[in-house]
């Protein structure tokens, strides 16, 4: 519950905004959020491509054992 106060607090804030320009760059933001991959292999520049295979692995893994 607490996200959904969170976003309808967020959203009277929004309301109130008059400039255009912080508008523009909340626009933007929402829609970087929206367009970014959710996956690991955002982080091959924290980590290898086989850390990123081998963490993946073995969260899939996990999920199997608990299914």
């Amino acid at each position: 519950m607490y996200a959904e106060a969170k976003k309808l607090h967020l959203i009277e804030e929004l309301l109130k905004v008059d400039s255009d320009a912080i508008l523009a760059e909340l626009e933007t933001i929402l829609s970087k959020s929206k367009s970014r991959s959710h996956n690991f292999k955002n982080f091959v520049g924290i980590l290898s491509i086989e850390e990123v295979d081998e963490l993946e692995r073995n969260i899939e893994e996990g999920c199997e054992q608990i299914h």
